[in-house]
């Protein structure tokens, strides 16, 4: 069974989506009508920004789910899911890549959500750190006995886990997390404490929006970062939507679900190869590559 698969925040890079742009007449026209919905030109950003204008969150989103939609949409018939996941922001792009969204609901809802998180992340100063080395209920419980806000954020892979708080909580886990033997605890280069309760502002921002929103039936089940099981109910589809801000992203979780459930082969769509690697780490026997036209 084809499980295909779509990456979140920190897969962009300059000049993306170009190639698809100029030789694809559909994807002109995609990138044509998004430039539209989001009131600028984001072609301008991803295709001759820097590295730096990339990484803004307003920017970064929307990049990465155009980038991911389009090449799916793109691929035609070729494009035969079986199922889709999605990593965090990765998740609105499998959403539109299942049919569940169009995709002009789809690109407004992540520009709202970037914008949301952006507020939210200039509210209240707060990070992210990678921690490797260390088994997941180590690091729930080191989070847990920190003072101040700090919470397992992403489950990735076995021994990779991404926290998320207040800033001096998770500097503090960290110095915890080393001691007790994590072979890295790093702060990451992040706008703010995404899937942490710090994000209750933008979650509750979106939420209204998702609400508002029409989502329809789709074509195949999606296995969702809050409940890691197969969702097909459109209004259980937008109640883990609205969990997602706050909640953590149980990657790990979801893959091995899938693969309990049949995936044999994983197909990653969007920019970067990301998931592939994390997919390999969860287990060694099922196929993953990334998409290529």
């Amino acid at each position: 069974m084809n499980a295909y698969i779509f990456p979140g925040q920190g897969a962009q890079f300059p000049g993306m989506g170009l190639d698809l742009y100029n030789e694809y007449p559909q994807a002109k026209e995609l990138f044509e009508q998004a430039n539209t919905i989001l009131g600028f030109e984001i072609t301008k950003i991803m295709f001759e920004g820097s590295k730096e204008e990339l990484t803004q969150t307003k920017v970064t989103q929307p990049a990465i789910f155009l980038h991911s939609v389009i090449l799916s949409t793109i691929l035609g018939e070729r494009f035969q899911p079986d199922m889709v996941a999605g990593h965090s922001l990765g998740e609105f792009s499998a959403l539109v890549a299942n049919q569940s969204l169009s995709f002009q609901d789809g690109l407004s809802l992540v520009s709202k959500r970037a914008l949301a998180m952006q507020k939210a992340c200039e509210h209240q100063p707060s990070t992210m750190a990678a921690v490797l080395g260390l088994e997941d209920a180590v690091v729930e419980g080191i989070c847990y006995s920190i003072d101040g806000i700090v919470v397992a954020a992403n489950y990735n892979c076995p021994g990779q886990l991404v926290i998320s708080g207040e800033i001096e909580a998770v500097k503090k886990a960290c110095e915890v997390l080393k001691e007790r033997g994590a072979r890295r605890a790093l702060l990451l280069p992040v706008g703010g404490a995404f899937h942490s309760p710090l994000m209750e502002p933008a979650r509750e921002e979106l939420a209204a929006a998702i609400e508002a929103t029409p989502f329809s039936k789709p074509i195949c089940p999606i296995y969702q970062n809050v409940s890691t099981t197969k969702v097909t109910d459109a209004h259980q589809i937008k109640e883990n939507l609205i969990s997602q801000l706050t909640a953590p992203v149980k990657w790990t979780q979801s893959v091995q679900q899938m693969i309990k459930d049949g995936a044999t082969h994983f197909k990653e769509v969007g920019p970067g190869k990301v998931l592939t690697g994390l997919v390999k780490k969860i287990n060694k026997e099922v196929e993953a590559e990334a998409v290529t036209l």
